[in-house]
């Protein structure tokens, strides 16, 4: 699903115009985006949670030449369901 059919289904299921129900998605994304970036964790609760995890600097090995290479320290989002997710992707199909 991409970030226009949500949109879509956003004003489908609200009943609002297709261009109010883009930039409420849009602000929505903008405020997440912020606080993530700010350090924050997001909690969207029955959802699950996003959050900034740092990786170290590590030793690797380029696939192509397999020359060893060293990665840089980074941060990555990471996202963990909520229970309730869980339990609903692994109910029996309706």
């Amino acid at each position: 699903m991409t970030k226009s059919d949500l949109a879509n289904v956003i004003s489908q299921q609200a009943e609002l115009p297709k261009g109010e129900s883009s930039e409420l998605l849009e602000e929505l994304l903008e405020i997440i985006k912020e606080t993530l970036e700010s350090g924050e964790e997001v909690k969207i609760s029955g959802f699950g949670k996003f959050e900034v995890k740092r990786k170290d600097e590590r030793r690797g090995r380029n696939p192509q030449t397999g020359e060893d290479i060293t990665i840089a320290p980074r941060k990555i989002v990471a996202f963990r369901p909520s229970a309730m997710l869980k339990d609903r992707m692994n109910a029996p199909s309706r």
